[in-house]
């Protein structure tokens, strides 16, 4: 699935040629935002570039695990990925969504989000689940715009003692 978010950008599954703009961008991810995501910036960056490719190729193809990226032709923009809950086969888990701070709030999270649920879809998957750091207001509000409900679940935050994430629901 590949939609155009403006004129020069489309938001598309990754590939492999995208390995090193993904491996930047995931630097960047981790630099803005480290408590929304599961490892340190410092394990990403020793991270080999062997083992980017790797996850980038498994993230390219399939149904389990699929990563999509907002492309302008440089420097890639945004990032959502969308994998299968194993305990509910017909759920999605929305992960590692990002945009550039420069890009929020122009429509790049819709289309990220959009073609997660479109490839969810396709998989025979009618409902998305993600999950917001407690205390994260402006992500909250972002995905109710996106039709987004909090399920009044919390689950601890599964890396950093102490904090909690709320869950968020809705039809793929």
């Amino acid at each position: 699935m590949t939609s155009t978010v403006a004129p020069t950008m489309t938001v598309r599954r990754v590939t492999a040629e995208d390995t090193g703009r993904m491996r930047a961008l995931r630097l960047e991810m981790l630099a803005d935002s480290p408590l929304a995501f599961l490892e340190t910036l410092a394990q990403a960056a020793a991270r080999p570039h062997a083992d980017y490719r790797r996850r980038i190729v498994q993230a390219s193809a399939g149904g389990q695990l699929a990563q999509f990226v907002a492309d302008p032709g440089g420097p890639l923009i945004g990032h959502a990925g969308g994998t299968v809950l194993p305990e509910d086969p017909r759920t999605t888990i929305v992960f590692a969504v990002y945009i550039t701070p420069a890009r929020r709030g122009r429509g790049v999270l819709r289309e990220l989000v959009e073609a997660v649920a479109g490839w969810s879809v396709a998989m025979g998957r009618d409902e998305l689940m993600l999950e917001v750091v407690v205390g994260n207001d402006r992500a909250v509000r972002a995905y109710e715009r996106l039709g987004f409900s909090d399920t009044g679940v919390r689950v601890p935050h599964p890396v950093i003692p102490g904090l909690l994430e709320l869950q968020m629901r809705r039809r793929a």
